[in-house]
């Protein structure tokens, strides 16, 4: 099988992207009812109190990012999934009953937010390197792209049920639909045949430290730049729950299920743009500036859309960049690495671009409160634009950025700095035209 779906010609990859599918639609059903539970039903369209809960959920992968990526390397990646997602499970369960029963309080929501963060952070780095051993590395950027593109399927399904669900029953509905779902995973991994995996090198614990990692990635020029990058894309772009919720409520004065709509809008965004990413060989580091010169754009387009519908178009672009930038920096963080190290760089790389939401959260829903959501928006194309420019400082610096055009359009040309002591592209030519 070639083409965007090759990765499906093998079985295990076939049999682990189903079950990761429909607990997928499970988690977009309870991350949806969790925001309108918070900003609707706990509080009074508090903006704030969405950005703490986001910082209670991703704040703890920012902080035991050391200990979760040997962790990683550590264990049977494996048996290690399957021991985090029963434990999500059992969360999601809990969650659900406090709140059907009407128990749910907006502390609750703050814990169990904290706890998934913590299983999470634990997780992630497993279940991103666990795909190497599913696919090998020839059909790891394409495995990401599907990867990314189930998860965003399910991103366009899941909130436009939930914003059903919660009209019709309760957003408790949705927190127990999620526990069963996961189901669908441990099945999957079950099933999996372990003689078909691909080999990799088991760490020891004589062989590192924990904190290895960081160490690894920021003595690397284009490693450093991922991670900064990162932190500002993680940290003050990627709040949608904020930016759509509050768009929706106190701006367009819709409903829950206008809102899961509008959601679903850009998860159509994410699949194209997880669609693309599949479709490449090896991405390059041009392909962050395109997604993050285009997020600048589009986050402007939208904090100055007139109407609903308007914003709801634009949101399919910034689903588009937000996955160009996204994919490609897993993708090329993954390919830069010693595949010994890959489980702490990747748990470094989980940790910045979820973690910073610890910090750009809460400002951002402070934004949202203050001056309102289209400030808050205006916030992440800024961050998009100073991104843009640190990627370009890089290009200039290590890369001999210039600009060139031919075939009737601009682009960039770059070649490959020598001293770097890995660069994924070196297998393709020393200049690359335009911003793909």
């Amino acid at each position: 099988m070639s083409g965007i779906f090759r990765s499906l010609s093998s079985y295990n990859y076939r049999i682990y992207i189903c079950g990761t599918f429909l607990s997928n639609i499970g988690t977009w059903l309870q991350r949806t009812a969790q925001d309108w539970l918070v900003l609707t039903e706990l509080t009074h369209h508090n903006a704030t109190a969405v950005g703490l809960m986001m910082a209670c959920q991703f704040g703890p992968i920012l902080f035991l990012f050391p200990l979760t990526g040997f962790t990683a390397d550590y264990f049977d990646r494996r048996r290690f999934l399957m021991v985090t997602q029963a434990i999500m499970a059992v969360l999601s369960l809990l969650l659900g009953l406090l709140t059907v029963t009407g128990l749910i309080e907006l502390w609750h929501v703050y814990i169990f937010s904290f706890l998934f963060g913590c299983v999470t952070a634990f997780d992630a780095p497993a279940r991103h390197t666990f795909v190497v051993e599913l696919v090998g590395e020839k059909h790891l950027a394409n495995a990401v792209g599907l990867n990314s593109t189930s998860f965003n399927a399910a991103r366009m399904i899941g909130p436009a049920v939930a914003g059903v669900l919660i009209i019709a029953t309760s957003t408790g509905v949705a927190f127990l639909i999620n526990s069963a779902s996961f189901v669908a995973i441990l099945c999957s991994l079950a099933f999996l045949r372990t003689a078909e995996l691909h080999p990799r090198t088991r760490v020891k614990r004589t062989q590192s430290r924990l904190i290895d990692g960081f160490g690894y990635a920021w003595k690397r020029p284009d490693l450093k730049l991922i991670i900064v990058t990162l932190f500002l894309i993680g940290g003050f772009v990627m709040n949608f729950p904020i930016f759509i919720s509050t768009m929706t409520v106190s701006v367009f004065h819709a409903d829950a299920t206008l809102y899961g709509l509008l959601s679903s809008m850009m998860a159509l965004g994410t699949i194209i743009g997880a669609l693309l990413a599949a479709r490449r060989e090896r991405p390059g580091i041009p392909l962050l500036l395109t997604g993050s010169i285009s997020l600048g754009l589009v986050a402007l387009l939208a904090s100055i859309a007139p109407n609903y519908w308007m914003f709801g178009i634009v949101l399919p672009f910034i689903g588009v960049s937000a996955l160009t930038f996204m994919n490609s920096s897993n993708s090329l963080m993954q390919l830069m690495t010693e595949p010994t190290m890959r489980g702490r760089v990747m748990a470094l790389r989980i940790a910045v671009a979820r973690g910073s939401t610890l910090i750009g959260a809460p400002i951002v829903g402070w934004v949202a409160d203050r001056f309102g959501p289209r400030w808050a928006l205006g916030v992440g194309a800024i961050a998009g634009f100073v991104t843009s420019i640190i990627i370009l400082f890089y290009l200039t610096k290590y890369r001999g950025l210039k600009l060139c055009f031919g075939s009737g359009r601009f682009g960039i040309s770059y070649h490959i700095d020598p001293e770097l002591p890995f660069a994924p592209d070196k297998k393709n030519s020393e200049s690359s035209p335009g911003f793909s």
